[in-house]
């Protein structure tokens, strides 16, 4: 599992656990102790042997006074809306014939000067 952490850099739940553990000056052990389990789970976490769950890296996190932000967005892949609407507005007749001239009008515009 991957997460985005301040500066936007992808890091292992590990990586930010351990980052976070060092930031507040603990030691796996003293961890381990406040989440009630050992030091070396705490150990396998942030070698990256383990994967936690979203819910135990929150609560481990939590454990240090930080808190796990994860957020979703759309993507934009650069597609105008627009043309897709009316692409989507027309019959397949129509697309097809739209299609078939713009790549009539591609194989007659190719390679002609700029």
């Amino acid at each position: 599992m991957y997460v985005i952490s301040d500066i936007f850099e992808a890091v292992s739940a590990g990586q930010l656990l351990q980052e976070s553990r060092l930031r507040h000056g603990l030691t796996q052990k003293q961890l381990a102790i406040r989440a009630r389990t050992s030091q070396a789970a705490i150990s396998r976490i942030e070698r990256g042997l383990v994967s936690p769950t979203v819910e135990m890296l929150e609560r481990l996190l939590d454990l240090l006074g930080e808190e796990l932000v994860l957020a979703a967005s759309p993507i934009d892949y650069g597609h105008d809306q627009t043309l897709l609407a009316q692409n989507l507005d027309r019959t397949v007749t129509e697309r097809i014939e739209h299609m078939t001239d713009v790549a009539n009008f591609v194989l007659r515009n190719r390679g002609a000067p700029a």
